[in-house]
């Protein structure tokens, strides 16, 4: 006979909820100790790796091996660094390089920083192939547009990381790269066909797979040559036929956010819940925006009904726990002993290394231009936010670029800045005369306000250095600097090259 009063606790189990604050809340604790498997960290939870250790100490105590999981790509999108930027180049950037050894002594470096403040599961590498340039949530954090590249970055990543006893997930199965919607916002389509499938998207997961990862996360994406149907969090087909039987995958799967547009506009959270469970996943990523105690109530009470109806069956969710259990233990073994030592402020040498030797010059004629005179007057683009990165996070090439050469001065512009001005250019200008003039942009390529406003400034100005700090998909400008993410370190690695600070030789793009 079935024993329904064990439901709650299991489905408590494969939650992974986050919530509101830097300390544990009441809730949080009580979960914990109603079987709540994990718990999901976001940039709010952050304000110091040595505050992120008391809290994280605060959850062990109430659940020893609790799962303990964070969102840091070590790039752009960064939670742990959230307060002043990644110190460590992100994708692109260690695919621009493409040295597997040195992307695998990044993400140990990251790992032994993680662990040390008590986070056992990060929800990276991003695994995805950027087919498409235009892709609006993907770009920079991918390692590239070549799934053979894509592939070995993503097995060395995955053996750093979990070479320092966190575990790695590769994300957004299988494969968010060729799409121009954000699952944020709606479900995305990938019209590619099987063996279209087979030859870019699943490349990476596949090598993933074989590299032991120990997490993979689903993507809010409907691929109609896996299932017509259902998105690939609720397709049973996606996660347990194809991954599970014929990939022989054997670890955790967690889903998405399931909040997201992609899933939850159609289904609701509960109804996508449910449906997520019910086709192979283990444990449901959910707080990025609901992150509060009804919003797991709803879920766990939603997982209960579905089973006592019957249209989750009892044993797969059973089946769920026990994977969460799986990793629990594993990472609750791989970090007993380790280091404690907690990283400071200043961030990763060999990320700060990785990031100069990732950027890359273009110069028609760079003679008297590189390195700059003297202060310069560096404008920023600020394109609309990526939900994925965040609007939190600092970026940007002004604020060090000021550290080295004191007078330095910045300012950052929008689209709504330079709308409906009969001369977009003036308000870029505007301070720069005499001085070297540095135009920064993230994605000129996807947005035609900004590289309108880059070659109108360009007309009276040919002299201006262009800084990408997003995918180089489109250069502008006599000179142009690529860096391949918009991280602290990325930003670093460019202002010490304008200054001429820059100890490694940047590359030609």
């Amino acid at each position: 006979m079935p024993n329904h009063g064990e439901l709650p606790e299991l489905a408590a189990t494969v939650l992974q909820p986050g919530f509101v604050g830097t300390t544990t809340p009441d809730w949080v604790c009580r979960w914990l100790g109603e079987g709540l498997g994990g718990v999901a960290l976001f940039a709010r939870n952050v304000e110091s790796p040595a505050q992120i250790a008391r809290l994280t100490a605060q959850l062990r105590s109430e659940r020893p091996d609790v799962i303990i999981a964070i969102d840091e790509e070590a790039g752009d999108v960064t939670r742990f660094e959230s307060v002043y930027g990644s110190s460590r180049p992100g994708n692109l950037a260690l695919g621009a390089i493409d040295d597997p050894a040195l992307t695998e002594a990044v993400a140990r470096d990251l790992g032994a920083d993680l662990a040390a403040a008590g986070i056992t599961l990060d929800y990276a590498p991003d695994t995805d192939v950027n087919s498409n340039p235009d892709n609006p949530v993907i770009g920079v954090r991918a390692f590239g547009a070549e799934p053979d590249l894509v592939a070995r970055q993503s097995v060395a990543w995955i053996r750093g990381l979990q070479a320092a006893g966190v575990a790695a997930c590769a994300k957004h199965f299988p494969g968010h790269g060729d799409t121009a919607v954000d699952s944020h916002h709606a479900l995305p389509l990938i019209n590619r066909d099987r063996a279209a499938l087979e030859a870019c998207e699943l490349v990476p997961f596949r090598a993933a797979v074989e590299a032991g990862v120990r997490a993979v996360m689903t993507g809010h994406l409907l691929v109609p040559a896996l299932d017509p149907d259902l998105p690939a969090t609720l397709s049973r087909r996606i996660l347990t036929d194809l991954l599970r039987v014929e990939m022989g995958y054997t670890g955790l799967i967690v889903t998405d956010a399931i909040e997201m547009q992609g899933v939850s506009r159609k289904y609701g959270l509960g109804g996508a819940t449910v449906r997520a469970i019910a086709a192979g996943a283990d444990a449901i990523c959910v707080g990025g925006e609901h992150a509060d105690e009804q919003t797991a109530i709803r879920l766990r009470d939603a997982i209960v009904q579905a089973v006592r109806t019957g249209e989750l069956p009892e044993e797969r969710l059973r089946d769920a726990a026990a994977r969460v259990r799986e990793l629990s233990t594993w990472t609750h073994q791989q970090q007993a002993g380790r280091s404690s030592k907690i990283p400071g402020a200043e961030g990763s040498p060999v990320g700060f290394d990785a990031a100069r030797r990732a950027v890359r010059v273009t110069a028609t004629d760079a003679d008297g231009v590189l390195p700059i005179a003297g202060p310069a007057h560096v404008v920023e683009f600020a394109p609309p936010r990526n939900i994925a990165i965040g609007a939190e996070t600092p970026w940007g090439v002004g604020a060090p670029l000021d550290d080295l050469l004191p007078g330095t001065t910045s300012v950052r512009l929008t689209a709504d800045d330079l709308a409906g001005l009969p001369d977009p250019a003036a308000p870029v200008l505007a301070g720069a005369t005499g001085r070297p003039l540095v135009l920064v942009a993230r994605d000129v390529h996807r947005h035609p306000w900004l590289a309108d406003a880059i070659e109108r400034v360009l007309e009276v100005r040919p002299d201006a250095i262009v800084v990408e700090m997003g995918v180089p998909a489109r250069m502008l400008g006599g000179v142009h600097i690529a860096t391949f993410g918009a991280t602290r370190a990325c930003g670093q690695a460019a202002a010490e090259l304008l200054a001429g600070t820059n100890v490694r030789q940047p590359l030609a793009a």
